[in-house]
């Protein structure tokens, strides 16, 4: 491995934290662990995930919330870190006009906690995850190049200020920072806040399908075992540099995927259409040649693959999933 462990993995009982935890302890990586476990979406899917994790050899877990600076002090005196992933994250756009406080003090304040604590005990690498949702208004495909000051979400704006302490922090004290941008992550063991998930339960049991605007909308779809893997690409010493994860296919559209899960699952999807919100992106694609260049990554999971994945998690997992609140 050509990073230093101990890493420390925050949000690790979330989608994408959990997945890359399993990888990092699959390559024989100490993994410490920490979640505060919040109920932004039923708490059970979370534990599910845990479940998964602890117990295995290198792994060690704290519930705790990276706002918590004595908390996370204490973790890091007694494991002594030398790499952090920082996939902690108030996510979902949509939320995050109903309560931006808490998207600022998460996003913007944990990772200042975070780098507060790497230059208290001389860590210098961090992983730092970010979002696409940066590039509102910016010409398609994106690049990393590309200047990203429109957030048109309070949750974009919460990315933005970690990045932009991010950099301070390497300007500083000469901190190694990935910063990875996301582009509509989906799999199994998904958030049920998210549409993908929503569009498989909805047309499995035959309930309504609610889909904000008309379809026609489109995103860079990209698996979750890909993203783990460029997330623990980017362990590697860069400097500092800002780096989109994608599908780096041309875009899909939502319309695509509801006509993959109707004929994966024989069912027909009863579409409700609501008013597309204005903190919604038309579209997204990410160029992902820099990430090619330095992490020596490209995804490998189609669209059509990881929704087959995806599905038959869902129908293995039918019972569980019945009790869990969307």
């Amino acid at each position: 491995m050509n990073f230093e462990q101990p890493v420390l993995l925050t949000g690790v009982a979330g989608f994408i934290a959990s997945r890359t935890a399993s990888f990092l302890l699959d390559a024989g990586v100490e993994v410490i662990g920490v979640d505060n476990c919040n109920d932004y979406y039923d708490v059970r899917l979370k534990r599910r995930r845990l479940e998964a994790l602890i117990g295995r050899p290198g792994f060690t877990f704290h519930e705790l919330d990276i706002e918590n600076l004595p908390a996370l002090k204490l973790v890091f005196e007694i494991h002594r870190p030398r790499s952090v992933l920082n996939l902690a994250a108030r996510a979902g756009v949509g939320y995050s006009l109903k309560n931006p406080h808490v998207y600022l003090t998460t996003n913007a304040s944990g990772t200042l906690n975070l780098l507060e604590m790497m230059r208290a005990f001389d860590v210098k690498k961090m992983v730092l995850a970010s979002t696409s949702s940066l590039y509102a208004g910016q010409p398609m495909p994106f690049m990393e190049s590309l200047p990203v000051n429109t957030p048109i979400s309070p949750y974009a704006a919460s990315k933005k200020a970690a990045e932009v302490m991010a950099y301070s922090y390497h300007f500083l004290f000469g901190m190694d920072i990935s910063i990875v941008r996301y582009f509509t992550v989906f799999g199994p063991a998904g958030r049920p806040d998210m549409s993908i998930y929503r569009f498989i339960q909805w047309i499995e049991h035959g309930r309504k399908l609610e889909l904000t605007g008309d379809g026609s909308q489109s995103r860079d779809f990209t698996f979750v075992d890909d993203i783990a893997r460029g997330s623990i690409a980017a362990l590697r010493p860069v400097g500092f540099e800002v780096i989109n994860l994608g599908g780096g296919r041309n875009p899909r559209t939502m319309m695509d995927v509801i006509h993959h899960i109707e004929n994966s699952l024989g069912k027909s999807a009863d579409i409700h259409h609501l008013p597309m919100p204005p903190e919604d992106m038309q579209a997204t694609w990410a160029d992902i040649d820099k990430a090619g260049r330095l992490l020596d990554w490209t995804p490998e999971i189609s669209l059509e693959e990881g929704l087959d994945r995806t599905i038959a998690w869902h129908l293995e997992n039918r019972e569980f999933l019945a009790g869990l609140r969307m």
